[in-house]
């Protein structure tokens, strides 16, 4: 049996993206409110926000962290789909299936994947037409990779807590509690530097505040950090969560 399993991974892909497009209500519930905190605090308090970048607007500065949160979002709740598929079989006839877990769980995420960019590039789209001026061609699809690691990097984390649990309400709890401290402290609605100190120091540990920083230094050209920091924090916040989550499901009991 081999470790990788091209086409298992492909046959979970496809799986999570035709369950993605045909609950067509959870791609509106998943878009609408990232959209509506674009054009609300876009437009509401782009007088009232200070201390952003000089030369950058606040539809500018907000909308990369508006995709960081929609990434945040769907990327955490992916994990949502294991225990579903434990709920109902699924997860015990694939996991007697003749291919490795890590297969099984890196078609999970591929599908997952692409689902957060998919919202992230849509949540984009209504950006532009705000007024967001994106940097060009190379920045465009630098942001695009980056989608992808920041997504990866909470899929992880969706995909530990998922393996070690079974109750789908605890577990909305749960990202509920952990997504919104690393949603506000991620400097999505305002920079970091505005925060206390103490406050900002945890800030300096979430992942998503090197995520976002670096959507938008591609995107717009106001990051904070250099790219290569935001880069490589972000590539070992992936390869850390990623890890961590593949162990746990690997060695998940399915019962």
């Amino acid at each position: 049996m081999r470790a990788f399993d091209p086409y298992a991974i492909y046959s979970l892909w496809l799986r999570e993206m035709i369950r993605f497009f045909r609950l067509k209500s959870r791609v509106v519930g998943s878009i609408a409110p990232p959209f509506f905190f674009l054009a609300f605090l876009g437009t509401g308090f782009s007088g009232m926000a200070s201390r952003v970048p000089a030369g950058v607007d606040y539809i500018n500065y907000l909308a990369p962290g508006i995709i960081g949160m929609t990434l945040l979002f769907s990327s955490t709740f992916a994990g949502m789909s294991v225990l579903w598929d434990r709920e109902f079989g699924f997860l015990r006839e694939i996991m007697v299936a003749p291919v490795t877990r890590l297969s099984i769980v890196l078609g999970r995420t591929a599908g997952g994947v692409t689902q957060a960019v998919i919202q992230g590039i849509i949540i984009l789209i209504p950006g532009i037409a705000m007024g967001v001026k994106i940097k060009g061609l190379t920045g465009l699809l630098l942001s695009l990779a980056l989608m992808v690691l920041i997504s990866a990097t909470f899929i992880g984390v969706g995909l530990a807590f998922a393996s070690r649990m079974k109750d789908m309400s605890g577990f909305s709890l749960i990202m509920n509690f952990m997504i919104f401290p690393v949603f506000l402290l991620s400097g999505a609605l305002f920079p970091v530097q505005n925060l206390p100190e103490p406050v900002r120091i945890l800030s300096y540990i979430d992942p998503l505040t090197y995520g976002v920083d670096a959507l938008r230094g591609c995107l717009v050209g106001a990051n904070s950090f250099p790219l290569m920091l935001d880069a490589l924090v972000l590539t070992g916040c992936c390869a850390a969560t990623m890890a961590i989550g593949a162990y746990l499901f690997e060695t998940s009991d399915v019962d």
